[in-house]
C-alpha cells in the first residue's frame, strides 16, 4: 500500500486505546486518517466509524476494502440512509452519522461493538453532536468497556479531549505536497462565468490533473455545467457533477479515475472524503449553501453564505494529495481573514424535533441530562416539543416515527398515508421531499420510496380518495393558510406569507415549502396543496370561540362565535349579544374613546369645576358610562339614555344640591337670566351689560363667595371687570359713563347708576 503521513502514528493510537477508552486524533487533510486508523482498531473487535457524508461513508469503505484485498461487503461494509453493503462477517463499517442513532433505538448497549470512531468531527453536524452525547452517556452508565476516538483535521483538539475526560492527543504530521495559492479579486461577473473564465486560463496554462471546483449548491452546479461543459468537451475534457441526491454511480464516476482529463463540479461534500485521485487543481467559489431553520417558525431558510476558514483550508487540502497542487480561490487574501475561523454547530442553529423524537424514543424526555459538547438551546427544543406535539408524536406512533430514517414531519406523513389507504404514494412523497425533488419520480426517489414502505412497520387502512392530501395535512399541520388577496395567504400560525407567482390560489391550502426569501416584505410559498376546510374540523388545534366584537360602522356591540384553527377562521356568526354584562363593558369602554359623542367637553370641564366648587367632589365619567350602558349594545340606545340630561343625572347623582350649591344661572335687576361660568381654581364669573346692574348695590354672591363680575359695554367688551359693585359704582363709573354716553349717546347713562331702575337694552 502507498505510505500515508498518518502510517506513523498508528501504533501510537492502537496502544494508547489498550489503556485508555478516549482519544483524540489530529491529522490534516490528507494525512490517511480515515482509512489507515479504523482496520487497525480491529483487534479490539467490531468498529463503526460514523461519517458526517454519504458519499465519504461508501468511498472510504470500498478504499479501506481494497486495500485489504477483499470484496466490500465482507470484513469491511458501509451503511449510509436508504442503501447499505454489509454480510454477516462485516466488522468495520462506515455509517452516516444519524444510522448510529437509528441503531442505537434498537441496540441501545451496541452489543459486539469495540470502538467508534467519529470522522471529521470538527463539521459538528446536528447527528455527529448528538452521536457523541449518547456515546458518552452510554460509556458512562453501561458501557464503560466502549472506546471512543474522534478525528478531526481542523477541530480544536485541546477542547474535545477535555470534554473527553482529559484524554490523551495524538497529532500526526501533515504530508501535502507544495500548494500554490492563487486569489482572484472582487468580480460582480456571475458565479458560472468567473470559473469559465479561471478554467480557460487554467487550460490555457496546460492543466497537470483534474479540476474539482466548490461550488454552492446544485442549482450553481447546473448553470455552471451550462456554462462550460460544451467549451471543455470541446478541449476533451469531461465536465461531471457531483452532490449528495446523485445516484451513487453517478457519484463513483465523478469521483474515480478515468482515461479522461475531467473538472468536477461538486459541493462541499467533497470537502471531506478520502483523496479523489488525479484532482491537482481546486476552484473554490468560497460559498457554500447552508440549511438553516427558525425554531421559532419553523420556516426553512437555504442560504448561500460564506464559508470558514477552516472549510477553505480543508477545500485548499484537496489540490496536493497526490502531487503538487494549485488553488484557485475566487475571493481575496482580505476576504479570507474577515471570515470566522470555524463553522458554527449545526445543533445551535437548526430545528431540533428529529433529535427530540429520537431521544424520546430512547427514554430521555430532558435532553439537558446527556454531556453535550454544546448543549442545545432551549427556545430550540421548547419549539421541537412543540411541533412533535402537533404531529401526534406521542405513545406508539412516537416509536413508529422514530424508527424511520426521515424528519418527524415526513415520519408522519407516511405513517397517516397508510392508514388513509394510499401507502405507496405517501412513500412517495416521503421520498420526494427529503431528496428536496418534485415532479416525477427519479430513480433515486424511487429507490428511497421502495426503502421508506420497507421500514414502514404499519397496517393499511381503507383507501380515501383525499389520502394523500390529508396525510400531508397531518405532516404539516403548522402550515395549514387561508387565501387572504391577490396572491397572499394568512398562516394559521400567524403572519402572511406571498404564493410564488403564477399559480393559483386555493381557498384553503398547506405550504408545503416555504422560504424566508422575500418577496414585498412576505416570505414565500414554493410549494403547496389545496385542502377542504372540513378535513381541519378532526385535528385537535381547532377550536371554538366566542367573543364580543365592535361593529365599526354600526357603533354596536356584536356577539361573534367563531370555528377557529390558528389564527384563522373556518367559519363565523354573529348576532345580538347575551352576556349584556360583558356587552356593557365594552360598550362603555367604546362609548369612553368616543365621549364627545354623548357629552360637550366644555360642559363636562364645567361640570366637573361646579362639583368642586360646591364641594361635592370629581366627576366619574367612566363610572357614570358604564351605569347608563348597563343592558345596552349600541351607540344609538346609549345616547337616547344620555339625552336631557341623564348623563349630568348620572354624574352628580343629587342635581338639586349642586344648583342650590352651585348655580348655573343669576336673575339680574332686569329680570334676564345670566349664565354662571365655572373654572376649575378660579372664581365663578358672571358676565352682561353693565345697564343690567342698574340699581344694584351688592355684588352678587353664591354663598359667602361674591362673584367676579364682567360689566360689558353695547358692543358686548368688557369696560370693568370687578369683585366690588358697590366701589366701581364710586370710583370708576363716572369717567366709564361720559366714555360710554358719548359713544353710545341713545342708551340710558345716569348720573345715579343706584338710583335708577335697570334698563332693557335700547332704552333710555
Amino acid at each position: 500500500m502507498l505510505s500515508l503521513p498518518v502510517d506513523a502514528v498508528v501504533s501510537e493510537i492502537v496502544s494508547s486505546l489498550r489503556t485508555t477508552t478516549n482519544l483524540v486524533l489530529e491529522a490534516p487533510p490528507g494525512a490517511g486518517k480515515t482509512t489507515r486508523v479504523p482496520p487497525a482498531l480491529l483487534e479490539f473487535g467490531q468498529v463503526l466509524v460514523l461519517e458526517p457524508r454519504r458519499l465519504a461513508a461508501r468511498l472510504a469503505a470500498k478504499r479501506v476494502a481494497q486495500e485489504m484485498g477483499e470484496t466490500l461487503g465482507e470484513t469491511v461494509g458501509y451503511q449510509v440512509r436508504f442503501d447499505e453493503a454489509a454480510g454477516p462477517r462485516t466488522r468495520l463499517r462506515f455509517l452516516t452519522e444519524g444510522i448510529l442513532t437509528r441503531r442505537l433505538l434498537t441496540d441501545p448497549l451496541l452489543k459486539g461493538v469495540s470502538t467508534v470512531v467519529l470522522d471529521e468531527f470538527h463539521e459538528r453536524h446536528l447527528d455527529g453532536d448528538l452521536a457523541l452525547a449518547l456515546l458518552l452517556d452510554l460509556q458512562r452508565t453501561k458501557r464503560p468497556d466502549l472506546r471512543l476516538l474522534v478525528m478531526s483535521a481542523t477541530l480544536d483538539a485541546t477542547a474535545i479531549a477535555q470534554h473527553l475526560g482529559n484524554c490523551p492527543i495524538v497529532r500526526s504530521p501533515g504530508k501535502l505536497f507544495e500548494t500554490e495559492l492563487r486569489y482572484t479579486p472582487t468580480s460582480s461577473a456571475p458565479l458560472e462565468q468567473q470559473v469559465r473564465g479561471t478554467l480557460e486560463r487554467l487550460v490555457a496554462e496546460g492543466l497537470p490533473g483534474d479540476v474539482l471546483v466548490f461550488l454552492p449548491g446544485t442549482r450553481e452546479i447546473r448553470r455552471t455545467l451550462d456554462a462550460c461543459a460544451d467549451w471543455l468537451k470541446t478541449k476533451g475534457i469531461l465536465a461531471l457533477p457531483l452532490f449528495g441526491d446523485l445516484t451513487p454511480e453517478e457519484q463513483d464516476r465523478a469521483v474515480e479515475p478515468g482515461p479522461q482529463r475531467k473538472v468536477i463540479f461538486s459541493t462541499n461534500i467533497a470537502e471531506s472524503s478520502v483523496t479523489i485521485e488525479g484532482v491537482r487543481v481546486v476552484i473554490d467559489s468560497g460559498l457554500a449553501r447552508v440549511a438553516e431553520d427558525s425554531p421559532w417558525t419553523g420556516l426553512p431558510s437555504l442560504t448561500v453564505k460564506r464559508i470558514s476558514q477552516a472549510s477553505a483550508t480543508q477545500r485548499a487540502g484537496r489540490a496536493s494529495r497526490t502531487g503538487p497542487g494549485t488553488v484557485v480561490r475566487l475571493y481575496t487574501p482580505d476576504d479570507l481573514h474577515r471570515r470566522p475561523a470555524q463553522d458554527s454547530p449545526e445543533l445551535l442553529r437548526r430545528e431540533l424535533s428529529q433529535l427530540v423524537l429520537d431521544l424520546f424514543a430512547m427514554g430521555i424526555d430532558e435532553p439537558s441530562i446527556l454531556p453535550w459538547l454544546d448543549a442545545p438551546p432551549a427556545p430550540a427544543v421548547t419549539a421541537a416539543r412543540k411541533l412533535l406535539h402537533r404531529l401526534g408524536a406521542h405513545g406508539q406512533r412516537a416509536n413508529q416515527m422514530a424508527q424511520l430514517p426521515l424528519h418527524p414531519r415526513l415520519s408522519r406523513l407516511v405513517l397517516e398515508g397508510a392508514s388513509t389507504g394510499v401507502r405507496r404514494a405517501a412513500c412517495d412523497a416521503a421520498a420526494q421531499l427529503s431528496l428536496g425533488e418534485s415532479g416525477d419520480l427519479s430513480g433515486m426517489a424511487r429507490q428511497v420510496s421502495r426503502q421508506i414502505d420497507r421500514a414502514l412497520n404499519a397496517p393499511s387502512g381503507k383507501p380515501d380518495p383525499h389520502g394523500l392530501d390529508k396525510a400531508l395535512l397531518a405532516a404539516f399541520p403548522d402550515r395549514v393558510a387561508k387565501h387572504h388577496r391577490d396572491d397572499e395567504v394568512r398562516l394559521a400560525g400567524g403572519g402572511s406569507a406571498r404564493v410564488a407567482r403564477g399559480q393559483v390560489v386555493p381557498k384553503w391550502l398547506v405550504c408545503i415549502d416555504i422560504e424566508e426569501r422575500r418577496e414585498q416584505g412576505l416570505p414565500i410559498v414554493r410549494d403547496f396543496i389545496p385542502i377542504e376546510p372540513d378535513w381541519l374540523l378532526d385535528l385537535p388545534e381547532v377550536e371554538e370561540r366566542s367573543d364580543l366584537s365592535w361593529h365599526r360602522d354600526a357603533n354596536r356591540i356584536e356577539a361573534v362565535n367563531q370555528l377557529r384553527y390558528g389564527a384563522l377562521v373556518i367559519d363565523e356568526t354573529r348576532g345580538r349579544p347575551t352576556d349584556l354584562t360583558a356587552a356593557a363593558k365594552l360598550l362603555a369602554a367604546k362609548a369612553h374613546e368616543q365621549l364627545h359623542r354623548f357629552i360637550d367637553p366644555d360642559e363636562l370641564t364645567e361640570l366637573q369645576a361646579r362639583l368642586i366648587f360646591a364641594g361635592l367632589g370629581e366627576v366619574n365619567v367612566e363610572t357614570a358610562i358604564a351605569q347608563l350602558a348597563e343592558g345596552l349594545v349600541s351607540f344609538t340606545e346609549l345616547e337616547a339614555a344620555t339625552r336631557n340630561g341623564g348623563l349630568e343625572r348620572t354624574l352628580v347623582g343629587d342635581l338639586s344640591q349642586l344648583n342650590r350649591l352651585a348655580p348655573q344661572k343669576i336673575q339680574l335687576p332686569t329680570g334676564r337670566q345670566a349664565r354662571i361660568r365655572y373654572i376649575q381654581g378660579q372664581t365663578p364669573w358672571v358676565a352682561s351689560r353693565l345697564q343690567d346692574f342698574f340699581g344694584l348695590r351688592e355684588t352678587p354672591r353664591i354663598g359667602q363667595t361674591n362673584l367676579v363680575v364682567h360689566l360689558l359695554a353695547p358692543n358686548q367688551r368688557p369696560v370693568q371687570v370687578t369683585q366690588d359693585l358697590a366701589g366701581f359704582w364710586v370710583r370708576h363709573y363716572p369717567e366709564i359713563r361720559r366714555e360710554l354716553s358719548r359713544r353710545y349717546p341713545r342708551h340710558a347713562w345716569p348720573l345715579d347708576p343706584l338710583g335708577t331702575e335697570a334698563v332693557q337694552i335700547g332704552k333710555r
